[in-house]
């Protein structure tokens, strides 16, 4: 079977897309490409300053047209945001044009991932743990139906889950 050339990461907050698609991109000598992290770098600001000038709605537009764009990319792992697979073009797009994989982690294990991390403008709430259990009740379907194959995340090191992934995907 021929190498992947093209893996999008989906998945929760706090899940470590972006750690474990780092280490997956090394070992299979791709890129590797952040969309939050391509967001920030194109308009200049973090998320929580586009969140408070644009809302969440001008957030998903910006998010839209960077997942369109970078899903079209080859040599390439893609981590998306938590809230990506939120619209259904995110969704066609990713399942279209690569190898989708989920990665998946409680509520609790996000908490204790991100619980001190500021820059999550969806945490930033009386109660986090109580967010991060309706954002997966909402989101986790939505992951599972976009999904090509789902990896746990719970407990375990980046390493570990990057091998996993590449013993399924290739």
């Amino acid at each position: 079977m021929a190498k992947p050339n093209r893996i999008f990461l989906i998945g929760p907050m706090g899940a470590g897309k972006t750690t474990i698609g780092k280490n997956l991109a090394r070992q299979l000598g791709l890129d590797f490409i952040d969309s939050d992290q391509e967001i920030q770098s194109r308009t200049g600001v973090d998320i929580p300053t586009i969140f408070e000038y644009e809302g969440e709605e001008g957030f998903r537009d910006r998010e839209q047209a960077v997942i369109d764009e970078l899903t079209q990319l080859d040599q390439r792992v893609l981590a998306t945001g938590g809230g990506a697979v939120l619209r259904p073009l995110n969704r066609r797009n990713l399942s279209a044009r690569g190898i989708v994989v989920y990665l998946a982690c409680s509520p609790e294990q996000q908490y204790e991932r991100t619980y001190r991390d500021r820059r999550r403008p969806l945490l930033q709430t009386e109660d986090p743990l109580a967010r991060l259990r309706e954002l997966m009740a909402e989101r986790e379907p939505l992951y599972r139906e976009t999904a090509d194959y789902v990896v746990s995340t719970e407990g375990r090191p980046a390493s570990a889950v990057a091998r996993e992934i590449l013993e399924r995907v290739s």
